[in-house]
């Protein structure tokens, strides 16, 4: 008959067993008695684990925090029995005045109260049992908003244009630089606007600037942190001014109107009626302006209050007030100018009323 391996008791890891013969299986089972001695219990070997560090999966990468910022990490770890777990920053020990450490049966926790810039860099923890050890690196960033840009400055200014340069900050905040930002203030309202986020260069021209304004400009830096918390100003103002207007002129020949008088409406024979005023007309065009002359059977009548004369825009008007019978004949309209001379004329037949 196969041997019975009978449990006894559980001690931690150990067991304790005893070994039974067929014999001692088919005789009953009775109580030892005082002073009777006991079989001598057998040890197994202690169950032991190789120490493993279970890193989380968002250590693995940089684990980047701001200055003033808590630092609380728990990283956990196997092993049988206990093992012993120490931390390490840049190689060497750490500031228990700064850094606190608790290690327990499966996790190790590294806490830092307030982050600073100093506390950046390789963290190592190192699970040791016995000869076997594991180990783990934790890369940690403390960041801070950067300086502010230095010796910022307007270089040129043109048009509704102006060039600024500057340098980088001395102090990036223990980040690399996201870009700038810069913006203007005209005089007149003292008003910060925004005309460039995320720039990288270290120069640049501000355009459409208003006619008649002037402006100052100030630059931030900026990194993961935020911007800067002061940004230097531009020392001189860039006065837009209004640019001169020059009017050239095409030059061109003067054209010479000057022309003889030259009438374009004649005078037309008519028959008026004695008592009723009656009016002749012609059209004349001369340049300069002509001297006009009205005449009766060629004998001026300029000053005869019985005619009134007049002449506008080259037209020519004779008026007859109340003909009688002795107002017929020929009538004739002359234009005199320095050019020259022009001249027409009318026969006026004087009829008694009906």
């Amino acid at each position: 008959m196969e041997a019975v391996r009978v449990l006894e008791v559980a001690l931690g890891p150990t067991l304790k067993v005893k070994e039974a013969s067929p014999a001692d299986a088919e005789e009953p089972q009775t109580s030892l008695g005082p002073g009777a001695s006991s079989p001598i219990p057998q040890l197994l070997t202690p169950l032991e684990e190789h120490p493993k560090i279970w890193l989380p999966r968002a250590l693995r990468q940089t684990y980047i925090r701001k200055v003033g910022e808590t630092v609380n990490l728990l990283i956990p770890f196997q092993g049988r029995p206990k093992p012993r777990a120490t931390w390490t920053h840049n190689g060497c020990a750490l500031d228990a005045s700064h850094v606190s450490v608790r290690n327990g049966e499966q996790d190790s926790i590294l806490f830092i109260r307030e982050a600073q810039r100093a506390d950046s860099g390789h963290y190592q923890l190192s699970v040791q049992l016995g000869a076997l050890e594991a180990t783990a690196t934790i890369d940690i960033l403390v960041i801070e908003r950067p300086g502010p840009p230095q010796s910022i400055k307007l270089v040129e200014v043109w048009g509704s244009n102006a060039a600024l340069e500057w340098t980088p900050p001395e102090d990036t905040g223990n980040a690399a630089l996201l870009g700038y930002t810069v913006q203007k203030a005209d005089k007149k309202s003292g008003l910060w606007f925004t005309v460039r986020e995320h720039y990288h260069r270290t120069n640049c021209i501000i355009s459409n600037l208003i006619v008649g304004n002037s402006y100052a400009f100030r630059v931030f830096a900026e990194n993961q942190c935020g911007l800067s918390a002061t940004a230097p100003i531009t020392a001189d103002l860039a006065h837009i001014q209004k640019a001169a207007t020059i009017y050239k002129t095409k030059e061109f020949a003067q054209r010479d109107f000057s022309e003889a008088p030259k009438f374009t409406q004649p005078l037309v024979d008519c028959a008026i009626v004695i008592g009723y005023d009656t009016q002749l007309f012609c059209c004349v065009r001369a340049s300069p302006k002509p001297k006009i002359i009205w005449l009766k059977n060629k004998m001026d009548i300029y000053g005869n209050p019985k005619y009134r004369a007049l002449t506008r825009l080259g037209i020519c008007s004779l008026e007859i007030r109340k003909p009688g019978p002795f107002d017929g004949g020929i009538y004739t309209c002359k234009a005199v100018n320095p050019l020259g001379e022009a001249s027409v004329d009318c026969r006026v037949d004087v009829m008694a009323p009906l």
